[in-house]
């Protein structure tokens, strides 16, 4: 069974361009990880600094290994959650 994941970002005012820029290499190194299914970010249309991350993994451990990669950790821990006033994620099952 996979594992999806719903994040939801709310980034500092002040460091949402910065973080914009950095966001597409997030995105292809976390595509290219052996065990992802699916990985989309999107921006709100109504608040700029607020962004919707789903993904999808094969099991657990290729959660696992996305979490503990070099471009997660260089990425998402150093260079963005720093400067997220809001970092909620959350596991989803598919209802319908």
């Amino acid at each position: 069974m996979t594992i999806e994941l719903i994040a939801k970002w709310k980034i500092k005012e002040s460091e949402t361009e910065r973080i914009l820029k950095i966001l597409p290499e997030l995105a292809e190194k976390s595509r290219n990880e052996t065990g992802n299914v699916f990985y989309a970010i999107y921006r709100s249309e109504s608040d700029p600094d607020e962004l919707i991350l789903h993904e999808q993994y094969r099991d657990e451990d290729a959660v696992e290994t996305h979490k503990s990669s070099e471009h997660y950790q260089a990425i998402v821990v150093r260079e963005i959650i720093p400067h997220l006033a809001l970092r909620e994620v959350t596991r989803v099952q598919k209802f319908l």
